[in-house]
């Protein structure tokens, strides 16, 4: 920054331009688009090298401006055409932006392989002379054959549209001749613009559209990423393209991108198969987010017919667990998805071992003494360590003690030597090894040091030859550091690729956070059905279908991590439960009813249907339920005063039983209370002529002064009363203190005695409900899975 020296302070000098923009003003840039390169560290990068190649320090505007075109849009795989393509248009072969656009399509398509000059020649028009004339001559055959729009629009006619027509027909001709020689031809045959061409046109006022038979219209084919969500993923053989270019501090630019040769023994390796691999850490249980990564890398695979591994990151020994491990193994094959092998990181640990002693020999790696307190200070004040210029052998000789526990926990890490004045944090020399004297689950006490999931998470990418390393968008700024690793160590580089990462509303989705809940005991363990857990969600009745169901319908989006709405979900749940669940008849809150002109010791058995569109002459899709003198509504479904807008039963009024018959309430018992009521009194209609609008659910007495089958349920609310507690400090605070209601004493038709766990019904006018793993043979739990109100689904699946 120019400071003023003496005279008066408010009046400094102008600073003077920096020399990168001095450059990018000199070959024709105007001054706001040279200074917006600027402001972008890789347009900057790219325009410096773009004209370093060029080797000019100044040049005409139209040359300048298809240079920066290069330099904004050149295709990352083909860089090594790139000076070939500078030499085009410094020599006037390539001369305006549609040859320009053309030359880029061509070598991006082209890729890193030789260019075959001709070919490319004749597919940007070098050489092609496009004559003033023939451009005159092209122009009035267009306009001819528009003629009668142009006279009805005149001056409001589309002129991109008839300079398109032109460029069809001379797509190498300069497209600013084109439009003024059109703009040229429209004054001379409409004449000079009048005060209507001038005037803005009016809007039409939207008339009330009159009422018309409804007509049903044909929606929109569904497009291929809808069919298909895996279409979106390229194909193994086209992983030569430039992964991602790596900036550092120096101004030095790395393009990680796989050479002919690695992708080659790549290919031969795996046959060309996709491979990809589902990495879950084993330090918790499952939730639907890992649902929807197991959806995106076993889906792929299966749907290209190649191999999905399940590896586990056991990196972290103190964290990891076998309960944890069997839990996400069972998991897995219950959502579904079948792993070509079951992996750990640390069957790696020799391999990722040996390279990082490459590494060290290479310069690229070095021990340090740092405790993390000073690791975190050098970083933010982007300072080396004292110890990252150690020589090569003295790190080697340190890195060997480290591996046999001769250096305390905590005295020494090994760190990879990135650049520490870089932007991007993830590029400050990250930890590739620490010390830890814990034995570890799977590869026991060999190790004194364990790779951090910086180090070997790529390289076990690139040691299983995955072709498709898919991970959510938050890992999006580590990608230079996953790369850096690869090329520094000259290995094969799988296509990274960031989806948006799933949240869904009045719930956490953090595996520390979802720790908290279970070990502080908030919730009752892992598989609370209150959490979205899978195994949580299982319990609570969800099945691994209704979940694919709802992961697919989102789609694999990088868009944004917006927040889902928990209502999308029970759509999809309610779906499925509609379709498979059978329905009986359930009271949580028992009202006694006396039917009082059915004689004492009458049982009537009435068929009720399983399912709503049951053939009446299928055995199979009916329950029996029994009718008797005593029965029992829900208490809700009962008022002493009546009112239009209540269906249930009241005074003098009847209401249709399910399944049953029409029955009209003659009196009410109270207790001691007048708003207590102990029992209804009620006559049925045997004949059915009444037709009351209400209908209930109810239950009654399997046989004289027997108690109906008594059963427990437990109905589920969402467990935070915030959309998003993620976001609030005090997040335990929001727990929805309503999220469980216990009911022990509800009464159930004696066909729901034969219920087993992994069972579904739908309680009619209740909900979805599904066996509880707490049932026993003395009593039956049952959780509910969803209600039946389905607000989401009134305007569809979005």
């Amino acid at each position: 920054m120019a400071t003023a020296s003496g005279g008066d302070k408010g009046t400094a000098a102008a600073a003077a331009p920096s020399p990168q923009l001095e450059s990018f003003l000199a070959i024709g840039l105007d001054q706001r688009t040279a200074e917006n390169a600027l402001a972008n560290r890789k347009v900057t990068a790219n325009l410096t090298a773009v004209i370093a190649e060029a080797g000019v320090t100044g040049c005409d505007k139209s040359v300048g401006n298809l240079l920066y075109t290069v330099a904004t849009k050149y295709p990352a795989n083909a860089l090594v055409h790139r000076p070939d393509l500078i030499n085009y248009i410094l020599s006037e072969k390539i001369k305006n932006s549609a040859q320009l656009d053309a030359a880029l399509s061509f070598l991006s398509t082209l890729g890193p392989d030789s260019l075959d000059r001709v070919k490319f020649e004749e597919a940007c028009g070098v050489g092609v002379v496009v004559s003033f004339e023939e451009i005159q001559s092209t122009v009035t055959d267009v306009l001819n054959e528009n003629m009668e729009a142009i006279v009805e629009q005149r001056y409001r006619i589309n002129v991109g549209s008839l300079c398109g027509q032109v460029r069809k027909k001379h797509p190498w001709g300069d497209a600013k001749s084109v439009k003024e020689e059109i703009e040229k031809k429209l004054v001379e045959i409409l004449g000079p613009k009048t005060e209507a061409d001038n005037a803005k046109p009016m809007k039409k006022k939207k008339e009330k559209p009159t009422k018309v038979e409804e007509v049903k219209t044909v929606a929109a084919p569904p497009s291929e990423e809808e069919l298909n969500p895996y279409s979106i993923f390229p194909q193994p053989e086209e992983n030569f393209k430039v992964h991602t270019e790596i900036f550092f501090s120096d101004g030095n630019i790395w393009r990680a991108h796989n050479t002919k040769s690695i992708l080659e023994k790549h290919l031969k390796v795996t046959g060309g198969k996709v491979m990809t691999r589902f990495p879950p850490e084993p330090n918790g249980y499952l939730h639907i987010g890992h649902a929807k990564a197991m959806f995106i890398d076993f889906g792929l695979a299966k749907e290209r017919n190649g191999h999905c591994y399940l590896r586990f990151d056991d990196t972290n020994p103190e964290a990891e667990k076998k309960e944890y491990i069997d839990h996400i193994q069972e998991i897995v094959t219950w959502m579904g998805w079948e792993p070509y092998k079951v992996t750990y990181t640390s069957d790696y640990f020799q391999d990722l071992y040996e390279l990082a002693i490459c590494l060290i020999k290479k310069g690229l790696a070095y021990v340090d003494h740092q405790t993390p307190e000073e690791i975190k200070e050098y970083r933010e004040k982007k300072m080396n360590s004292p110890w990252r210029d150690r020589p090569i052998e003295e790190s080697l000789k340190l890195f060997e003690d480290m591996r046999h526990g001769l250096i305390a926990e905590g005295k020494a890490t090994l760190r990879m030597k990135q650049d520490m004045q870089n932007d991007n944090k993830n590029m400050a020399d990250l930890i590739a090894y620490r010390i830890k004297f814990t034995p570890h689950p799977h590869a026991g006490d060999k190790w004194f040091i364990y790779p951090s999931y910086d180090y070997a998470h790529c390289l076990v990418d690139s040691l299983e030859n995955i072709t498709h390393s898919l991970c959510t968008l938050e890992f999006d700024i580590r990608r230079p550091s996953y790369y850096w690793l690869l090329v520094a160590l000259d290995q094969y580089q799988p296509c990274v690729w960031e989806y948006s990462r799933l949240n869904i509303s009045n719930n956490v989705m953090s595996k520390r956070k979802l720790n908290r809940l279970v070990t502080d005991k908030w919730v009752d363990g892992w598989d609370d059905p209150r959490l979205l857990t899978l195994a949580g969600l299982r319990r609570r009745g969800v099945s691994s279908t209704a979940i694919n169901s709802f992961i697919r319908g989102m789609g694999i989006t990088r868009s944004d991590n917006s927040l889902i709405r928990v209502e999308r979900l029970e759509y999809h749940i309610r779906e499925e439960l509609n379709r498979v669940a059978s329905r009986v008849l359930v009271v949580l809150h028992p009202l006694k009813v006396v039917i009082t002109n059915l004689d004492y010791g009458t049982i009537i058995n009435l068929d009720a249907k399983m399912w709503p569109n049951a053939p009446d002459d299928d055995a199979s899709a009916h329950y029996k339920v029994p009718f008797s003198r005593t029965l029992y509504i829900e208490q809700s479904d009962f008022r002493l005063k009546d009112s239009k807008d209540f269906y249930g039963l009241a005074p003098g009024k009847s209401v249709m039983l399910r399944h049953a018959f029409p029955i009209k309430c003659t009196e009410v018992v109270c207790g001691d209370n007048p708003d207590s009521i102990v029992e209804i009194r009620a006559e049925y209609d045997p004949s059915k002529a009444t037709k009351p609008k209400g209908v209930l659910h109810w239950v009654a007495e399997p046989s004289p002064g027997v108690e109906p089958l008594k059963v427990e349920v437990r109905l589920f609310e969402k467990l935070f009363l915030s959309e998003n507690p993620a976001e609030l400090e005090d997040w335990l605070g929001d727990l929805n203190p309503q999220s469980k209601e216990v009911v022990k004493g509800a009464y159930a038709v004696p066909s729901l005695a034969n219920a087993v766990l992994g069972d579904k019904f739908q309680f009619e006018r209740l909900g979805y409900f599904a066996v509880d793993s707490d049932s026993t043979p003395e009593g039956l739990v049952f959780n509910r899975t969803v209600t039946l109100k389905d607000s989401y689904g009134k305007a569809g699946p979005k």
